[in-house]
């Protein structure tokens, strides 16, 4: 009986240590962990920085690609994880707990490629289906020579480079090229991860701008950020209106003009606007509605939380233009803010 009442006193002891951990938000120095998306990681590796600075919370994210990032939430490995593609609702379903997207900038992923002397090249949309699909093999093919009146073009092969893992560039890329092929649509299909027709693989945004700039003839889709940091050549596309754009601060901000839901889900990519690049789109952090799980602490929740209202912030904002990322429009950083107030723990809100 004495063992009994000892184990059971233990019990209380420990629970009520628990219950205190939770409760505890005064003199907790906690760090936060994040994994994911490589498309917004040098934005997110200045933003991290300055508010490790500015704040003291340590703030680690790897950027391990969108499917890293959403497997290392699901696996309650993370804070929070990054994605270039939100989660449908049979993902979301298929989640431990209700998840919630909070966007953070926007980006474009660029159709970069390598040939010297060819500094303007346009692409339409048949010849982006032909060229990605492997019907078009040869940069002096006619159908790309028409479309460039006056651009000498090499008599090399093409070279596409795709992304080897599982990618939310690879998502946006093929949700547009979806939109715009219905022969892409049903031969390869919009995903993180895809049976690819043609190329050869890379991982990651870095390995692709590698590839394509060390290999003549090459032509890959990449994260605008890695493309204009490496002076890489990028492609003008045509948008829906039959405008040839290449990817700027304003092309890319021009694309999230409209209706945005108010759970941020949409992907913005062939925008109707004619001054949009048409291969645009949100990048979205992921986390548990819910923050107390797993054994968290009210603490880590609450510093998770306003990390995360603090990205969305114009102090946070301000900073995208500096590493070519696109602001948040006001609009899609209120509706940001009205879904961080959604997050509780232990069923309370953690912002006012």
């Amino acid at each position: 009986m004495k063992t009994i009442i000892t184990v059971l006193v233990l019990a209380v002891i420990f629970s009520s240590c628990q219950n205190s951990a939770k409760k505890k938000t005064a003199n907790e120095k906690v760090s936060i962990t994040a994994a994911g998306a490589t498309f917004p990681l040098p934005y997110y590796n200045l933003v991290f920085k300055n508010y490790t600075e500015s704040k003291g919370t340590l703030v680690t994210y790897g950027g391990i690609g969108s499917g890293g990032g959403i497997r290392s939430l699901t696996d309650k490995v993370v804070d929070f994880g990054a994605t270039d593609a939100y989660l449908e609702d049979k993902q979301l379903a298929e989640m431990p707990a209700p998840v919630v997207h909070i966007p953070t900038c926007l980006g474009a992923v660029v159709i970069a490629y390598n040939l010297p002397g060819v500094d303007e090249l346009k692409l339409s949309n048949e010849l982006l289906e032909k060229i990605f699909l492997g019907e078009i093999t040869k940069w002096n093919d006619s159908q790309i020579t028409a479309n460039n009146s006056g651009v000498k073009l090499p008599a090399k092969d093409i070279i596409f480079v795709h992304r080897s893992d599982g990618s939310g560039t690879t998502h946006i890329f093929s949700d547009y090229m979806t939109k715009i092929s219905a022969k892409w649509a049903e031969k390869v299909g919009t995903g993180k991860s895809l049976n690819w027709p043609v190329g050869m693989g890379a991982k990651g945004n870095p390995g692709v701008v590698g590839t394509v700039s060390q290999t003549e003839g090459a032509i890959g889709y990449v994260g605008s950020e890695f493309a204009f940091a490496q002076k890489i050549q990028m492609a003008k596309v045509q948008n829906s209106q039959g405008e040839y754009v290449l990817p700027t601060i304003a092309s890319v901000s021009a694309a999230a003009k409209g209706n945005i839901p108010d759970d941020t889900r949409i992907m913005l990519t062939n925008s109707s606007d004619p001054e949009s690049y048409p291969i645009s789109g949100f990048t979205w952090i992921i986390l548990y509605k819910e923050q107390a799980y797993g054994g968290r602490s009210l603490a880590q929740a609450e510093e998770t939380v306003k990390l995360l209202d603090w990205l969305v912030s114009s102090e946070a904002q301000d900073e995208a233009a500096n590493v070519n990322y696109s602001p948040l429009t006001v609009d899609a950083a209120a509706k940001a803010k009205a879904i961080l107030r959604t997050i509780t723990f232990e069923g309370k809100a953690i912002l006012n």
